[in-house]
């Protein structure tokens, strides 16, 4: 099997942000596929799609109305076959967001069920004929939605909703349901996507009655993958301690296997703390940490992705540093444990630390997942509510709505940004396309750069003790060779000597770096700006 997961690079976009290829005010999928060659030329090779199936949009599509259509105004299903085609023509690959948890309260399946107590679909959601004792226990939005129970006049009955009240939670004890998913997995698979991310997959294997996680059920979801599709992934947000993180691998090549990748969240937010700090401790001591993943498991990392800046797992004395740190004010911040801004913003867009930022995601053990925007330095707009704030169109160029659509301002699915130092005028691809120092090149470089890496997705890491407490270094050895990699997280510079074990007869190779050094790489000597970066190959193998 082609294990292609491991040496990709994740690029996440809402397509109804993305390009507006009819004037309405709303990105669409044929307007996605005429931009697919901005995304070979950036070097990703695999768009992870959020969810494109009808909705009223009221949570930026995760409120479903239907599992197997597309929504009207982001084209068809001929369209989606359009995309697919030339995705693969550009050797990209498509994954979509799988939302099983909850739906909208508009879908049929839901308004069947809460008009009659003897469809066949009301057992396909959670009721509870009396009122529940702890209505606010387990609310994933607090300080925006106040319970997890609601009583509904027509029912009768309270309903469960994990998420907004406007979503009802799937009941996945229920057979019927479980055998639905499994018919909206082979529906896709069939069409010709690559894979999934699965959305809340705690919360879609824990039980609706005695709160324990069901396992098995990724087991069977997996098993519906390889039947379909044998190079097919599920990548599952999972935000959960290390100890169960490995259940939802399983042996993730065997008998027992369930998932193939799962987002790092605890690596997230170490990178979050330890560039807060600008220092490289907490960094260094989860890289340790972190359990090791069965043989052909893998971690996606990121730095920004569609949802807030989760550092619900810090210590709350490390999450008071993370936010007093990049969202001083009240409302840069969201559900009392994130931010809802993007990183170039938290960065005060300083140039070196945003590179050396997205170097150090790039040489984390795992896969990388990059947001839409982020190669450009987009900003948030804060004025938006919850986290709409991150989720506005993509900024093409420095003309009308951002070259983003032709629609009228005001017919917009969300504003453009249009005014400040991240507003369009001053951040667009057509103006950074033109200059070859802008940090839409840089990505394009290093990205390219690191495909050509193995040992990172591939390799064994190592954190190596060496230099001042601000500066990370570590390296991966893998089938293709060993390379060593190394962040200074502080203004200072820094000098390095490599370990006598990693010293080899052939002279170090600079691969990459944030600025000008010397072309011989002195082993007993290696100079790191400061906020620099560097990727050194010690050797490669034949």
């Amino acid at each position: 099997m082609d294990r292609w997961y491991r040496k990709s690079v994740i690029y996440s976009l809402d397509v109804g942000l993305f390009q507006d290829s009819n004037g309405d005010g709303h990105g669409d999928i044929p307007g996605l596929t005429s931009r697919l060659d901005y995304l070979s030329r950036l070097g990703v090779n695999t768009i992870w799609l959020n969810p494109i199936h009808p909705s009223p949009r009221r949570d930026g599509g995760y409120d479903i109305t239907d599992h197997y259509g597309i929504d009207p105004r982001l084209g068809t299903l001929g369209d989606l076959a359009e995309l697919l085609d030339s995705a693969d023509e550009h050797g990209l690959r498509i994954m979509l967001d799988l939302v099983l948890n909850h739906t909208s309260d508009e879908h049929p399946w839901f308004q069947q069920a809460r008009a009659d107590r003897d469809s066949p679909f009301r057992d396909w959601y959670v009721w509870s004929d009396t009122e529940p004792a702890e209505r606010w226990r387990g609310q994933v939005f607090p300080g925006v939605e106040s319970e997890t129970w609601t009583y509904d006049q027509t029912a009768r009955s309270w309903f469960r909703h994990r998420f907004y009240t406007f979503e009802p939670d799937l009941n996945t004890d229920n057979p019927a349901v479980r055998t639905e998913i499994h018919k909206i997995l082979e529906f896709w698979l069939r069409l010709g996507v690559a894979g999934f991310r699965l959305d809340a997959a705690p919360m879609l294997i824990e039980s609706r009655r005695g709160g324990h996680r069901d396992y098995a059920f990724l087991r069977e979801l997996r098993e519906t993958l390889s039947w379909r599709r044998g190079d097919a992934v599920l990548l599952a947000e999972a935000n959960v301690g290390d100890g169960e993180l490995l259940e939802y691998f399983g042996e993730a090549d065997g008998s027992s296997s369930r998932l193939m990748m799962v987002f790092a969240f605890r690596l997230n937010q170490a990178i979050m703390l330890s560039l807060a700090r600008k220092d490289a401790t907490p960094l260094k001591a989860t890289l340790r940490e972190l359990p090791d993943l069965p043989r052909h498991a893998q971690w996606a990392t990121f730095l920004r992705n569609h949802d807030e800046v989760d550092l619900e797992r810090l210590t709350p004395n490390e999450r008071h540093e993370v936010m007093a740190e990049f969202g001083p004010e009240e409302g840069m911040r969201l559900y009392h444990r994130g931010l809802r801004r993007r990183l170039a913003p938290m960065l005060d867009g300083d140039r070196r630390r945003l590179e050396m930022a997205y170097s150090l995601q790039f040489t984390m053990p795992g896969t990388p997942v990059i947001r839409y925007g982020d190669e450009i330095g987009m900003g948030e707009d804060l004025s938006l509510p919850e986290r709409t704030a991150i989720r506005t169109p993509m900024q093409w160029s420095a003309t009308t709505n951002a070259g983003f659509s032709d629609a009228p301002p005001a017919d917009l699915l969300t504003p453009v940004i249009s005014a400040g130092r991240y507003g369009a005028d001053l951040v667009n691809v057509t103006d950074q396309r033109l200059d070859p120092n802008s940090l839409l090149v840089w990505f394009e470089r290093m990205l390219h750069t690191l495909r050509e890496c193995e040992e990172i997705g591939r390799g064994a890491h190592e954190v190596l003790e060496i230099g001042p407490p601000h500066l990370l270094a570590h390296s991966a050895n893998g089938s293709s060779g060993c390379m060593i990699f190394l962040h200074n997280l502080a203004p200072a510079p820094c000098r390095v000597a490599l370990p006598d074990h990693l010293r080899r007869d052939a002279p170090p190779l600079s691969v990459a770096a944030d600025g000008d050094y010397s072309d011989r790489v002195d082993p007993d000597a290696i100079d790191i700006h400061g906020y620099g970066y560097r990727w050194i190959r010690l050797h490669r193998r034949p």
